[in-house]
């Protein structure tokens, strides 16, 4: 996936991460010009450099001159020796073999030009004192993708416990509303999720918060009514508002469960950046030999996100009761949120089966064992 990803399909879609518009960038002034003082006429000294002025200096201007000559003296000119089209002929050579990887022939082709290539390539002359290639390990610790998707550490941290959070207690009835709804919720997901993801031995830190009018730009790109989350700057979940009072007035019982499975969904996805899994999905993907084998990465992804959002809700229903008509309603939701309800029909987030199959797994069984979609068989994340 690109450094974002959205809801399922009953809200939204993918955006690209763009830059935030916090308002056009100012244009820096202009460096100080030094300007002629008195005493600048007097021709037994260079000019006295005095003031500043804003912009570049007029034609002819003699401080800028006299300033130039001392700070900004020109370059001494390269006069380069003729050479004969053998020559130059033997050097594309070597530029085309670097190109395709053959750094040894070509190191062969410029060495014998000591004149015009001061460092060639190859082996150097002189050696780092202490240094042996062959008794130096790396440094770095190596990733293993497949090993990140299929046995992550956040597998093993066992049952979520619950940390008795609560739904919000603000009605979606303006964008102030939902933006507290929003942040009450931040604060339970926060306390719900960093012990989870510290376990896992990754650290942790909360997203940042975006609540958006329509066609907004933000650091996760212009948006419209899509529930995202993009990876730059260490994360940010970005919602929307807009439509939210008037659903809430048509049906209230399932705007509380989009609401609460909105950010739910978008802060499971946060996890999984934190705990390497969105970069590695991103790795494969890129790998992919097919379009339906990178689809098919993208919905492992967005089926793990829709299986951990199922288990926090799963796991504090205790004080956060998904129970009666919303509970009718959160299961009518996890049957009608598939790639199915996508215009498009883009196949990246899983279809309502699917899409069902995960959300019951995590709500029944609420642990990150029990979300493991990169294991799955191919049919369970169709």
């Amino acid at each position: 996936m690109p450094e974002n990803d959205s809801l399922p399909k009953g809200e939204g879609k993918a955006g690209r991460p763009g830059v935030p518009a916090y308002g056009a960038p100012s244009t820096p002034l202009a460096a100080p010009t030094p300007r002629l003082g008195r005493g600048a006429e007097n021709n037994d000294g260079p000019p006295v450099l005095t003031g500043s002025r804003l912009g570049p200096p007029p034609p002819g201007d003699r401080a800028a001159a006299a300033f130039r000559a001392r700070y900004q003296p020109e370059p001494i000119p390269f006069q380069p020796r003729k050479r004969s089209k053998a020559l130059v002929a033997g050097i594309v050579a070597g530029a085309l073999l670097v190109l395709g990887g053959g750094v040894f022939a070509a190191g062969k082709v410029l060495t014998s030009y000591d004149d015009f290539v001061a460092n060639p390539l190859g082996t150097p002359s002189v050696k780092t004192p202490g240094y042996t290639p062959s008794d130096q390990e790396p440094a770095g610790k190596p990733i293993d993708d497949v090993a990140v998707l299929q046995k992550n550490a956040l597998y093993t941290t066992g049952a979520l416990a619950p940390v008795k959070c609560k739904e919000p207690n603000f009605r979606p009835s303006s964008k102030e509303n939902v933006r507290s709804y929003y942040q009450a919720l931040m604060v339970c997901l926060e306390k719900f999720w960093k012990p989870v993801v510290v376990r896992s031995g990754h650290e942790f830190h909360p997203p940042k918060l975006i609540i958006f009018d329509d066609g907004q730009e933000t650091a996760c790109g212009v948006q419209e009514d899509v529930s995202s989350y993009c990876a730059a700057d260490g994360g940010s979940v970005a919602l929307p508002w807009e439509d939210r009072p008037d659903e809430y007035s048509s049906n209230r019982s399932l705007t509380r469960v989009d609401l609460a499975g909105a950010l739910s969904y978008v802060y499971a996805v946060h996890v999984q950046n934190l705990t390497g899994i969105f970069d590695s999905v991103d790795n494969k993907r890129s790998e992919a030999a097919t379009e339906a084998l990178r689809l098919e990465q993208s919905r492992r992804m967005a089926l793990q996100a829709n299986c951990l959002s199922a288990g926090f809700l799963g796991a504090e229903k205790a004080t956060f009761p998904i129970t009666g008509d919303l509970l009718t309603w959160w299961k009518w939701r996890s049957r009608n949120n598939g790639d199915e309800t996508d215009p498009g029909k883009v196949r990246d987030h899983g279809s309502r089966k699917s899409v069902e199959l995960w959300m019951n797994k995590g709500f029944a069984a609420p642990n990150p064992g029990s979300c493991n979609t990169f294991v799955a068989a191919a049919a369970k994340v169709s």
